[in-house]
């Protein structure tokens, strides 16, 4: 039986390690060997301790075998943690019959392997492995052993009475299964989805940095350069038309006029140092919709014009996480997106309008959640590889981060279209601000007014 490594994506099981299955199969041995031992010595119930002890012994051989043989850190997929429970299903069934079937109280550890299932395996696996359980309980219940016990007969419990505990069984499997498996299923989703959401702030991050050291770069190397320059041109004036060197010194001239030219650019794209300088509100949602504003829907941005509108630091996760909610926004308009902004000594509130469908009915409670979605396929994606739902969650986490509440609503009739608003208590935005300062002098940046 050689184990399968599970992969954790949405959708699929994330797998049980082998050390967790060997250390549940030891405390299962133990427990079983304690009510054996306390039974027979103790109460002093009539039970066939030779047959039971060899069972338990069955359990023990094997977790010796799988501890030897196979490294502990390895996780299972369903093709080989499916058969081990399926094994310890068997044998809770072989001490079942020994010792009364159905009467038996212990019949309900049934359950255990079943919730075990649905924690880490898929839903296949595990209602595979709730048959196989309600199969063998009703087994015990028609074949078994007589029931343990001492001095006076035992007691006769009817079939009906029997029929009952096995119909329990029945429904409490699949009902604690069912619900074990959902509560992992969200919980693989969620950590699925916050996965996405750092690498995606852990790229923004990345080219933020690149875009700092690119504008670093440029502001270092153009003294240099300017020195190379100057030393050229005057090695031209001095060079006669006839010189053999002078078409080398030509071609160094307009290679450093190139080079010169190019870190220029480099300059202009920086926008003052915004990766590490703190922006003006309007500048910063520029930034935000710019990206989007070549798709045919117009995007108007209404900032009023106030001395004491806020300055925020330039935040990937800001950013991204805006344009993520512009960009959804674009996509579902019919001809034109807004950009709201109003600020108070207290708060800063963003309001993003469309004039598309809006949010369906039936997701419009649970937007924000991971995997929630009312699109098939993207409108940019006609592979259809997008659509997964995570924008929202991606765009809501990333804003939340920086202190921000989202509400999600639709416009009043009978105007049509979402409405967003993305709104920060003022002093979350001071704090941001603080931050990306205290950042870019960890860095060795300084803004010009720093400087």
């Amino acid at each position: 039986m050689m184990p399968a490594l599970a992969a954790s994506q949405h959708g699929r099981s994330a797998g049980l390690r082998l050390d967790t299955l060997i250390r549940l199969r030891w405390l299962a041995v133990a427990g079983q060997t304690a009510a054996l031992v306390v039974v027979n010595l103790v109460l002093g119930f009539d039970l066939p301790i030779v047959p039971c002890l060899a069972a338990v012994s069955l359990s023990v051989l094997l977790n010796v075998f799988l501890r030897i043989k196979f490294p502990l850190a390895r996780r299972l997929g369903d093709g080989a943690a499916g058969p081990l429970l399926a094994y310890d299903v068997l044998q809770l069934t072989a001490l079942l019959y020994l010792t009364g079937g159905l009467k038996n109280p212990f019949v309900l550890l049934y359950l255990a392997p079943v919730m075990i299932s649905a924690t880490g395996l898929a839903w296949g696996t595990t209602v595979v492995l709730g048959a196989l359980a309600v199969a063998c309980a009703g087994a015990v219940g028609l074949y078994a052993w007589p029931l343990p016990w001492g001095g006076s007969p035992a007691p006769v419990l009817p079939d009906l009475y029997l029929a009952g505990v096995w119909v329990s069984l029945t429904v409490a499997v699949g009902f604690i299964g069912l619900h074990s498996w959902r509560v992992a299923e969200e919980a693989r989703e969620l950590g699925d989805a916050l996965a996405a959401t750092e690498l995606v702030l852990a790229r923004e991050q990345h080219l933020s940095a690149i875009d700092g050291l690119a504008a670093a770069a440029a502001h270092e190397l153009g003294t240099p350069l300017s020195t190379i320059a100057l030393v050229v041109k005057e090695m031209e004036r001095s060079m006669k038309p006839d010189d053999p060197h002078l078409e080398d010194v030509t071609l160094l001239r307009d290679q450093a006029k190139r080079c010169r030219d190019i870190l220029q650019t480099l300059t202009s794209l920086q926008a003052g140092d915004a990766p590490f300088d703190r922006m003006p509100l309007r500048l910063l949602l520029e930034e935000v919709v710019e990206p989007h504003r070549n798709f045919g829907i117009t995007i108007a941005i209404e900032v009023p014009d106030d001395p004491d509108a806020p300055v925020i630091a330039r935040n990937p996760g800001l950013i991204y996480g805006l344009g993520n909610l512009v960009e959804n926004a674009v996509d579902f308009a019919a001809e034109r997106v807004e950009i709201h902004a109003q600020w108070s000594p207290t708060g800063l509130e963003i309001v993003l309008l469309d004039d598309g469908p809006g949010f369906a009915p039936e997701v419009i409670a649970r937007i924000g959640q991971p995997y929630v979605t009312s699109r098939a396929r993207d409108r940019q994606d006609p592979d259809g590889e997008s659509g997964l739902g995570l924008g929202f969650f991606i765009a809501k986490t990333l804003l939340e981060r920086t202190g921000a509440a989202l509400t999600f609503a639709n416009r009043t009739p009978p105007q049509s279209g979402a409405l967003i608003t993305v709104s920060w208590p003022r002093a979350a935005l001071a704090i941001e601000v603080e931050r990306s300062a205290t950042d870019r002098r960890g860095l060795g940046y300084s803004s010009p007014k720093e400087a």
